[in-house]
């Protein structure tokens, strides 16, 4: 459920992403310096001088027409009012991205506990080869094989010793996997406070423009560093909040897979143990598998 929860969520911002880069809107500075343009200058001459002479008219003619208004789209603009922060919150994007992808290769329950090793090692404990079962164990490098083979190492002082090595290796390689995610909720802590210094900064050089004008303020300007503000401000949430929920699902998927492997070594433990001291080796339910027969004279 939660797997599929994740694609639709990572298909969600893949459409939201190519709409941005399809649709072209043009920026609100353009529109409305194309608004100033054309509806000043008819209220402005005065009615004697709107007929140009025809030395004005021959001049007009000759000359090349002015080249229109150039329109950026809504991708282009928000590059450049995100500036050098929103380049930072890229970078941490990507890591992001990368770590997630990398997640989702590892936190398998057929890594944490490969079927091949099992059967394998399943195969030896019926033939009653323990060695060859440390053997395998020892040269896996899955969680599965570290947790069963210090065990082992430790079946020669008895069963409790060797059932708190398996516990104290288990919970050792479970903080190495929580720290490959760690990351994530640093992501998530610091990406709110990026866009936090790129919202005082746009505000910053909006109230300087304030401060500073002396007869006419300049309300594009103000704007710009308003909107650069709001800008910084989604992109560093925009960050934060898928950062927390894939720390918060891997978290609990390292938990489950980590209980399951320990359990199960913990099972298989007990039934070496069982075949070392000469008795049959019991099946993996617990039921103890018949010996062979002895042969008829």
């Amino acid at each position: 459920m939660n797997v599929r929860l994740v694609r639709t969520a990572g298909w969600m911002w893949l459409v939201l992403l190519a709409a941005c880069c399809i649709f072209h809107v043009q920026s609100p500075y353009v529109i409305a310096q194309e608004k100033t343009a054309t509806e000043a200058p008819a209220a402005a001459v005065p009615a004697a001088e709107a007929q140009p002479s025809p030395l004005v008219e021959a001049a007009a003619k000759d000359s090349p027409a002015a080249p229109p208004a150039e329109s950026t789209n809504m991708l282009q603009w928000i590059i450049e009012t995100s500036g050098f922060i929103g380049l930072v919150l890229l970078i941490l994007s990507i890591y992001f991205v990368a770590t997630v992808v990398r997640m989702f290769l590892e936190l398998r329950s057929s890594v944490t506990l490969p079927l091949e090793v099992v059967e394998e090692c399943e195969n030896l404990l019926k033939s009653r080869d323990v060695q060859g079962v440390y053997k395998v164990v020892k040269a896996d490098d899955s969680f599965f094989s570290n947790v069963l083979s210090a065990g082992m190492t430790e079946l020669q002082h008895g069963l409790p010793e060797a059932r708190e090595a398996i516990d104290r290796v288990s919970d050792a390689q479970t903080v190495d996997m929580e720290k490959k995610i760690s990351m994530l909720a640093v992501l998530g802590t610091l990406g709110p406070m990026i866009g936090l210094l790129g919202t005082l900064k746009g505000m910053i050089g909006a109230f300087s423009v304030i401060a500073m004008s002396d007869t006419q303020m300049n309300a594009s300007k103000v704007a710009g560093n308003i909107s650069e503000a709001l800008v910084l401000t989604f992109e560093g949430v925009a960050l934060s909040v898928p950062a927390i929920y894939f720390f918060a699902l891997f978290r609990n998927r390292i938990a489950s897979l980590t209980t399951e492997a320990t359990l199960f070594a913990d099972e298989f433990l007990r039934r070496v143990n069982t075949v070392m001291r000469g008795k049959p080796a019991p099946a993996p339910g617990g039921a103890p598998v018949a010996a062979p027969a002895a042969p008829a004279t």
